[in-house]
């Protein structure tokens, strides 16, 4: 039978949840030496990601969107709810404000470690959030994961 994400992932990873300080999120990812945090609501249902490039953001800076003016009015040449996006995620101070919360990459446990390899690679994503049904995550798929258990198990 051809191994499946639940055989692999690491189960009950650790968490936070939208409310938690940004600077207690930074220091368990460089204290576990992690590159990411799911974060769960009060029932444990997948609410984001915080990881390492949410975090380049308070150092990087943001940068206005280019505009033009014309007879007192401002004319964006990028959309300026991006703008706002960003400078959102560089001055916040909690993980709620600074996580990502769209375009998540789920999983589901049975789902098999090809079509798990598959998705990383389409979506060039460094972790799989593993959820129920209920859509409570579970677990997380990363690629380390999977180099790990192809080295302990050549013949797959």
């Amino acid at each position: 039978m051809p191994p499946t994400v639940a055989d692999v992932m690491t189960a009950d990873p650790i968490t936070v949840q939208p409310e938690t300080a940004l600077q207690e999120a930074i220091q368990i990812l460089a204290e576990r030496r992690i590159s990411g945090l799911p974060v769960v609501d009060q029932a444990g249902k997948l609410a984001g990601v915080l990881s390492e490039s949410d975090l380049v953001w308070r150092e990087a800076g943001v940068t206005p969107p280019p505009y033009i003016t014309i007879l007192d009015s401002v004319i964006y040449l990028k959309n300026p709810a991006k703008y706002e996006r960003e400078l959102h995620k560089a001055v916040g101070q909690t993980v709620g404000e600074v996580m990502t919360k769209e375009h998540l990459v789920t999983i589901a446990p049975d789902a098999s470690l090809r079509q798990a390899a598959q998705m990383i690679q389409e979506h060039k994503a460094t972790r799989l959030l593993v959820v129920n049904s209920e859509q409570s995550l579970i677990g997380v798929l990363t690629r380390g994961d999977i180099v790990r258990f192809m080295a302990s198990h050549p013949e797959s």
